[in-house]
């Protein structure tokens, strides 16, 4: 049975995506970049539903009244592909995602997405990836209001393995000075990476309160982050294994 959800909702998903994505690329240009936006993200939000009712992947939120009205930058973790269909779908203000260029290059999401003003960033570049997140961030956060959304380990990660969390997203919050908003998700425990299965149960999702960069560095205040999300974590699924920093 869990195989037979499993084909549904691939076939499901591949189908809608391309019908969704045709039509995006043609009415997208032409809207105003909110209405594109919010055109969008109507096929996240029929993924998050799909999960539900093909898969049996409900969600519950934990700490949404820690999220601000104002500009913020998400530091979340980062387990599965549910997450990148959950947020837009979910958070009520319009996202930028930092995400490896590669993912331009994916038939119609790829193509999708360059619609939506995101910013993509060569990893293999260093320091010259982070100006241009800076170069790109103060417009998006400030003069757009929206919020940036960051996975500090750079990839999925399988639960109870361990990913240097990479400090990209707290250089920004020092430069521009504000806040990161660290998210846990235990989403790997039924939607794990590559995985073709998927198992039904609740995910949790929780944000902690926001952390103000103040007097520390880039790398204090990332494992500030790390330390809540880890906590978090042991919280949420105490029985996973877990594998020591290498």
């Amino acid at each position: 049975m869990p195989a037979a959800r499993a084909v549904i909702f691939l076939l499901f998903q591949g189908g809608s995506l391309a019908f969704w994505a045709t039509l995006f690329l043609i009415a997208g240009p032409f809207l105003p970049f909110e209405s594109r936006y919010r055109l969008a993200i109507q096929w996240p939000k029929m993924m998050v539903w799909a999960s539900r009712v093909l898969l049996g992947i409900e969600y519950r939120v934990l700490g949404a009244e820690h999220l601000p009205k104002g500009p913020a930058i998400l530091l979340s973790k980062h387990e599965s592909a549910w997450e990148t269909l959950f947020y837009p779908a979910y958070l009520p203000k319009t996202l930028c995602f930092v995400f490896k260029r590669e993912l331009l290059w994916v038939p119609f999401f790829g193509w999708g997405i360059s619609l939506l003003r995101m910013i993509a960033i060569n990893r293999g570049k260093g320091s010259e990836a982070f100006d241009h997140i800076f170069s790109q961030s103060k417009k998006v956060l400030f003069d757009e209001q929206r919020w940036i959304v960051f996975f500090p380990e750079g990839t999925r990660v399988l639960p109870g393995d361990y990913r240097r969390y990479k400090t990209g997203g707290t250089r920004l919050a020092i430069a521009t000075g504000v806040p990161v908003i660290p998210v846990a998700m235990n989403s790997g425990d039924l939607w794990p990476r590559k995985s073709f299965i998927k198992k039904q149960g609740t995910i949790t999702v929780s944000f902690g309160p926001p952390l103000l960069p103040e007097s520390e560095d880039a790398t204090t205040l990332m494992a500030k982050v790390e330390s809540w999300i880890n906590q978090e974590m042991q919280r949420l699924s105490p029985d996973r294994p877990r594998r020591a920093p290498a």
